[in-house]
């Protein structure tokens, strides 16, 4: 019987229990630090991040996983004889897929299929869980596949950010709407819609974002069962913490995990930044 491996890369934020448990391999975002380098959330934790990106003059910058570090991942688990699904943060974001397929080409013919998440986070996170717990109840990779392909379809992430000024660092909206969005003081939520980080609202307190971003999510569900939901934040807990008890007041959900954004997702994010990813209706 064929066995398959769950590739992704360190944007997905799964719970490290859950990674352990379905031996989920992970390829690091790169952080750039001035001269410095290191791999997400291999050589920097987020509490370490955010304690630095306080006190630093110098903006750290993002790069994609390498083609290597897929190239380590895939050798060593075909000579264990694995067959590979990798599922991988949205192309629109980063070039991280394009690293995955150049590193698959050293491996012509090799049973290892490569798909875009068309997200982020634990929305991405989700897709892989499913596809880690399908292939641990022996399923296949055609199979394992198809049922990351049916998660893709079901899941999403809504997020409200405490200041716009990192998004249009990064170069996820201009410098017109930061500027507006600093000026009137706005609190604006986010979802990732077709791949792409996608304004959805414009609140004018936190307390209000975190409201509607709630009210989303009950939109977005629209009844489907069952439901697994994940907070997140970037150096937010608290917050983080009453949104998981207002979620779980809230949705009956078969899961509910407490995640904490990568550095890398943070770096594009910023500080302060909490949502609820979702996968329903599988």
């Amino acid at each position: 019987m064929s066995k398959v491996a769950l590739v992704t890369d360190s944007t997905a934020c799964i719970p490290k229990d859950l990674m352990q448990k379905y031996q989920i391999s992970v390829a690091p975002q790169v952080l750039v630090w001035g001269e410095e380098t290191f791999l997400d959330g291999v050589d920097i934790q987020p509490d370490e991040y955010y304690i630095r990106l306080r006190n630093s003059k110098i903006m750290p910058t993002t790069s994609q996983a390498s083609p290597q570090s897929f190239n380590d991942i895939y050798s060593h688990l075909l000579e264990e004889g694995y067959e590979v699904l990798t599922i991988l943060l949205s192309a629109q974001l980063s070039g991280t897929l394009i690293s995955a397929q150049q590193a698959l080409e050293n491996f012509p013919g090799a049973p290892v299929e490569i798909i875009d998440s068309y997200t982020v986070a634990m929305a991405m996170g989700f897709q892989v869980l499913a596809a880690a717990r399908a292939a641990e109840q022996g399923a296949n990779l055609a199979e394992c596949k198809a049922i990351a392909e049916q998660a893709r379809q079901k899941t999403g992430v809504i997020f409200a950010v405490d200041t716009l000024e990192f998004l249009h660092r990064g170069g996820r909206i201009g410098g017109g709407a930061r500027l507006l969005g600093t000026a009137l003081n706005l609190k604006p939520i986010f979802e990732i819609s077709g791949g792409q980080v996608e304004p959805v609202e414009k609140v004018r307190t936190r307390k209000k974002s975190i409201s509607r971003l709630l009210e989303l999510i009950d939109e977005r569900i629209d009844g489907k069962q069952p439901i697994r939901l994940a907070t997140l934040h970037a150096n937010s807990p608290q917050e983080a913490c009453q949104i998981m008890e207002l979620v779980n007041s809230r949705f009956e959900a078969v899961e509910s995990l407490f995640t904490v954004v990568s550095p890398v997702v943070g770096t594009h994010a910023g500080p302060g930044t909490v949502g609820v990813a979702y996968m329903a209706g599988m």
